[in-house]
């Protein structure tokens, strides 16, 4: 989700500054782009996956939306009813994992203030404010200084669904007149289908879903994910079956 400001901003920031430093594109995932288009799609999502009614979905067209409720939570002024925590494993292996001195030499990683790696640090403080600004159109300046943008969605992702972020990627291209290239398509890894994408502007744009992901895609689908990042970093489509 943060992904959609911190990354956008930060590109933004280089290629204004002329920094020394040879930025050719970026790949954000699950991002949240625009505030009410991102967490208003959430109803139409979890009633088109069957995880509400259709009394609850009116509910979240006509008398409140999820956007509101979101502003709300963060204002402080919403009440909030706790649930019953769940342990994931999968979570703690990762952790475990990220933790590893081996893997953190692998990766070029040093902890810095803090004695070991997290999900959510406590180090960095977030103005949660700052998610109502919307990044959607510092995408489409990237785009127009020549920088490669993929944005790409986890399809089982309640959490920012890829039906908001998909129609932002296609309101900026026809904002930006960026032709469709590659007609929306079934992409392969293992020889399977591991999503579907639609590429804009000769590649200078591009969204694409990795199939049975959740929010953070990578945690759930690390194969197919891995297949989706080394095709961007070597410049090639999305494979599409052998």
């Amino acid at each position: 989700m943060f992904s959609g400001h911190y990354v956008p901003q930060l590109a933004q920031l280089i290629v204004q500054t002329k920094s020394k430093f040879n930025l050719k594109g970026i790949a954000i995932g699950n991002p949240l782009l625009e505030f009410n288009t991102d967490f208003n799609s959430r109803a139409e999502f979890l009633w088109s996956h069957g995880l509400i009614s259709d009394s609850t979905f009116q509910t979240f067209t006509k008398i409140c939306n999820y956007s509101q409720i979101r502003r709300e939570y963060q204002s402080g002024t919403a009440t909030i009813q706790e649930g019953e925590k769940i342990d994931v494993c999968e979570e703690d292996e990762t952790i475990s994992y990220l933790n590893r001195k081996d893997v953190q030499l692998a990766l070029h990683a040093k902890l810095v203030g803090v004695p070991a790696w997290s999900t959510c640090s406590g180090v960095l403080k977030y103005d949660m404010q700052n998610l109502e600004i919307p990044t959607i159109s510092i995408l489409g300046k990237l785009v127009k200084s020549g920088l490669r943008v993929l944005v790409y969605s986890g399809d089982q992702d309640s959490v920012i669904p890829l039906l908001g972020t998909r129609s932002l990627v296609n309101g900026l291209a026809k904002d930006f007149g960026l032709n469709t290239t590659n007609s929306y398509r079934a992409w392969f890894n293992e020889r399977q289908v591991a999503g579907w994408t639609q590429i804009y502007g000769d590649g200078i744009l591009s969204f694409a879903t990795i199939r049975g992901a959740s929010h953070e895609a990578p945690f759930s689908q690390p194969g197919r994910s891995l297949g989706l990042l080394k095709a961007f970093l070597e410049g090639k489509p999305l494979p599409t079956i052998l």
